[in-house]
């Protein structure tokens, strides 16, 4: 294997047992954090972060010949072992457009890549047998303490920056005090102007339908 299109937790596990580091030594390789390389361990099958696709792209392309082949090798006997199927499966997360009046709930990630911290709509990960508008309603109240009810679902689609399968919800606010209710993830929570999102998340990488969403009148979320 010449080229990795896109690195998953299982990819990155095998160029670290092919490096035959630890999880501490490998996140330190790379900038990260250790338990970001035990999450991988955890779940192969979860697509990285563009800016930790980087990361893992500079390792491997300056990685030793004979590191390169012990990784390609590790891969082969897996597909192998597979039936010659591949285990990627997009991960899919639940996202949450929270509006009140004429803002919207943002939440600060911390982000173990290059980019640092990134501003984002509550989401969580949508596990089997488990509905996303619930996921989306949970995480949002895990997160930031604000309790929303789901309006309609925006759609779903691959995210262009984190290749996550994602679904989103209009949500409406109901009660509750917007504060960072999971500081291992989270850096802050902020109610921002409607008007005012692409200052936080660039206009690319917002989901259409959710620019469309913010400029409806203001009582459009309480139209069932």
């Amino acid at each position: 294997m010449d080229v990795v299109e896109v690195w998953n937790g299982h990819y990155a596990c095998a160029l670290q047992a092919a490096l035959r580091m630890t999880n501490e030594a490998f996140a330190e390789r790379l900038g990260i954090a250790p338990r970001t390389v035990a999450a991988w361990h955890m779940n192969p099958d979860v697509v990285l972060r563009r800016e930790t696709q980087q990361l893992l792209d500079e390792v491997y392309e300056t990685a030793s010949p004979t590191v390169r082949k012990r990784f390609a090798l590790m891969l082969a006997s897996d597909q192998a072992a597979a039936g010659g199927g591949s285990s990627v499966q997009p991960l899919r997360v639940a996202i949450a457009v929270v509006v009140r009046e004429d803002q919207v709930l943002l939440v600060c990630r911390r982000d173990d890549g290059a980019s640092g911290i990134t501003w984002q709509f509550p989401a969580g990960v949508i596990k089997p047998g488990v509905h996303p508008d619930s996921v989306a309603v949970r995480e949002t109240l895990n997160e930031t303490g604000a309790r929303c009810t789901v309006v309609r679902n925006l759609g779903t689609r691959l995210h262009p920056v984190t290749a996550v399968q994602c679904e989103y919800f209009l949500c409406e606010f109901l009660a509750g005090e917007a504060t960072n209710s999971d500081v291992v993830e989270n850096v802050d929570v902020m109610w921002v102007p409607s008007t005012s999102v692409t200052r936080f998340i660039p206009t690319s990488n917002i989901f259409p339908p959710i620019l469309a969403a913010l400029e409806e009148p203001h009582d459009a979320a309480d139209q069932r």
